[in-house]
């Protein structure tokens, strides 16, 4: 064992170990050296409270302002309160039955201060906070950090910032930075003029001045880049190594029949992306390819060709969807467009057509026993379903593709489950139900080829998009449910999104609301009863959502499809999947509730036919806010890449990769998948060439090292997308 794979226990007694090891997840001397500062501050640069965000543990910077001992009204005790400062913003620090740190809390002392971020009678606050003083008058870390950056860690209420500084240091001054495998080839490090591991560590944790600090992290950056890029490179060669049957489409079968009863010329980007496809399905090597492509690009459609011409070779096709409603809105998509193809037939025989059969855990036994029969026997080529698809009990003739939603997080596991129901891997196709950015499909979807559809169909219309400032401009909300009688005055139809279904139980609304002092989301069954009530009486209101039985959800959306319901109020249920090119007009209530990339998903839902468009964002966040921006941005553009980037820029890092990427969030550190573009695009690059020279990394032992504590059982999940 090196030093590196130690536990924390033997270096740290008493109780410094397990309180790093539940608090932070740090179990081992590895994973405190890897606990980088979440930033740096200076001797008297404050930190800016007004940037505070609330339920975040936070460290600040600041300088005390107000101290005061404010005794319990009718009970024994007291409260000390201390307001602290950045010279604009304020934060109030409450302590209970404390009055004795009065003598310290001094106005005009400057400390750290750590604690949870919450809201009491609307001032934010810190409740019994850590702090440490940092002034002329303080010992300790103030000396300890004279004329350098002060480290700031991410940190929780047991173990603040100070503590964990001084346990590095503890790990610092031990043997163990001599013990750290360098993955980067030493040619690699000299041609990129980055610094030795070591020094890069040191740095990091004790930069002495910025430069240090950004030298420290271009290194670590280069570090965590490759070593990802390399288990992705090495992926994709030991996927493209292995045997598959080979898919050449065949002329006058079921896609011939297929296209010819299509109403549309397919647009050039569906030509471009399908001859990629083909083109991979016609190897004897397994297809591992993602698509991805402006909502609305005809990406099902193109799903589709590819599921028919694997059929057309005698083989069977699977799509996984990530809901219920999702499969069974796809089912009855796929079965519409196909007409009478989808009615039988024999798979691989001369009499075109082939069943396809929906298969989901709810299904009923005899419907779901017909489904397994129709999958074994081949009379079924096509398969659309959820997760139940991997189970054992499912089987299949011919599988030959795998068409998976990238909401579905389909992982390694998975995917290995699948293979295993078929003589041959089968060929997979992942499709992005929205944009995603180039540096994100490097890094989570690195193992697979890319194609891009940013083409929309002939004969779709425009969308435009406004903001209703609902308090601020009530007058703009009337407008709005006018737009909506006048769109079914001219016989079309309209949506309106909410983000809670309302028959939640009250209690449990307001827990999940926490410390956010707004009322709580707008609900379906609210907003349904209101509109009938009121501005939308006489109009033929539906509502849907998750929680409605399925064949009650079917006959919905059947109605609705066929003209018979004038408003659909909805969950976000019909945020994917879902085509009625009659509906012009989406009215999305508390618009602010929802991430921009899902905005734009809904939004998608109207412009589908010849009529334009139109999707109001409703929303009671004033003006300037962070909200309004984002949906302004929204409303600003119907450009879903540009969009995609301003939604993940406004997300944490974990949450672009998705928490099912818990191994990659572990590993990306320093990197950003949204701002390091460069070093990713080189890092990949120098990674293809090394794998390519050494695919077993003989010659690069620390580097196969670092992979193998990458991809060790803990950390096996960073490759999974589920």
């Amino acid at each position: 064992m090196s030093a590196l794979d130690e536990p924390l226990k033997i270096l740290f007694a008493g109780n410094t170990a397990k309180v790093l090891a539940d608090g932070l997840g740090l179990h081992t001397n590895g994973d405190l050296l890897h606990h980088y500062p979440r930033r740096y501050a200076e001797r008297g640069e404050l930190t800016s409270l007004d940037e505070l965000e609330l339920d975040e543990h936070v460290t600040v910077m600041a300088r005390i302002e107000k101290s005061e001992v404010i005794p319990f009204r009718g009970r024994k005790g007291n409260r000390l309160e201390v307001v602290v400062t950045d010279g604009r913003g304020r934060l109030k620090l409450t302590f209970f039955n404390q009055a004795h740190r009065v003598h310290e809390l001094r106005p005009g002392r400057q400390g750290l201060f750590a604690g949870k971020v919450g809201v009491f009678n609307r001032v934010r606050q810190l409740a019994n906070p850590d702090y440490q003083l940092m002034d002329e008058d303080s010992a300790g870390l103030a000396e300890e950090f004279a004329g350098r950056l002060i480290p700031v860690y991410p940190a929780v209420a047991t173990m603040p910032s100070w503590k964990i500084s001084k346990a590095v240091d503890t790990l610092l001054g031990s043997r163990v930075l001599e013990d750290v495998p360098d993955p980067l080839p030493e040619a690699l490090r000299l041609e990129r003029d980055l610094l030795p591991l070591r020094d890069a560590l040191e740095r990091i944790h004790r930069p002495r001045t910025h430069a240090d600090r950004i030298q420290a992290q271009e290194r670590l950056k280069w570090d965590e880049a490759f070593v990802l890029q390399v288990a992705l490179a090495r992926r994709r060669a030991a996927d493209s190594a292995q045997p598959a049957v080979a898919r050449v489409p065949s002329t006058g079968g079921l896609l011939d029949a297929f296209d010819a009863r299509l109403p549309f010329e397919l647009t050039e980007g569906q030509q471009t992306v399908t001859a990629e496809i083909f083109g991979d399905l016609a190897r004897e090597h397994p297809m591992h390819r993602l698509l991805q492509g402006e909502v609305g690009s005809g990406k099902t459609m193109v799903g589709l060709r590819a599921m028919l011409a694997v059929v057309d070779t005698g083989g069977q096709a699977a799509m996984l969807a990530p809901t219920e409603v999702l499969a069974q809105q796809h089912h009855r998509s796929i079965v519409e467009m196909m007409g009478d193809l989808a009615e039988g037939g024999m798979l691989g025989g001369s009499e075109l057509g082939t069943k396809v059969v929906l298969l989901t855990g709810s299904m009923g036994v005899p419907a779901r026993r017909q489904a397994l029969l129709d999958l074994i026997s081949g009379d079924a080529g096509i398969v659309i379903g959820t997760h139940a698809l991997i189970e054992d009990k499912v089987q299949f003739l011919d599988l030959g593709l795998v068409v998976v939603d990238e909401q579905h997080r389909f992982g390694v596991e998975q995917r290995d489950a699948l293979r295993a129901k078929a003589d041959r891997p089968p060929h997979l196709l992942v499709m992005t139900a929205t944009p995603i950015p180039r540096t994100v499909a490097m890094t989570v979807f690195g193992d697979l080829e890319t194609s891009v559809l940013d083409q929309l169909p002939a004969g779709r219309s425009p969308i435009a998009s406004h903001v209703v400032p609902a308090l601020e401009k009530p007058n703009f909300l009337t407008r709005a449910w006018e737009r909506v009688r006048e769109e079914v005055g001219k016989g079309h139809q309209a949506y309106v999104v909410c983000p809670r279904i309302g028959d939640e139980d009250e209690k449990a609304v307001a827990k999940s609301a926490g410390d956010d002092e707004r009322r709580p989301p707008l609900a379906v069954l609210d907003i349904a009863e209101q509109l009938s009530g009121g501005p939308l009486s006489g109009l033929r209101v539906e509502v849907l959502h998750g929680r409605m039985q399925p064949d009650a959800k079917d006959d919905v959306m059947r109605r609705f499809t066929a003209g018979e319901v004038d408003v659909l109020v909805a969950t976000t249920v019909i945020e994917v999947g879902v085509n009625v090119p009659n509906a012009t007009v989406m009215v999305i209530m508390d618009a602010d509730r929802f991430g921009v990339s899902q905005l734009h998903q809904l939004r998608g839902r109207v412009g589908r036919g010849s009529a334009p468009g139109l999707c109001l964002l409703v929303s009671e966040m004033p003006g300037g806010s962070q909200a309004r921006q984002r949906l302004d941005a929204v409303a600003g553009t119907l450009d879903g890449f540009e969009l995609s980037r301003i939604d993940l820029e406004q997300r944490r890092e974990g949450d672009v990769l998705g928490q099912a990427q818990s191994g990659v969030r572990s590993s990306l550190r320093v990197l950003s998948v949204l701002e390091d573009e460069d070093v990713i695009t080189a890092a990949r690059e120098e990674a293809v060439r090394l794998v390519g020279a050494d695919p077993e990394l003989t010659d690069h032992p620390a580097l196969a090292s670092t992979l193998r504590s990458l991809l060790d059982a803990d950390r096996a999940a960073y490759l999974e997308r589920g």
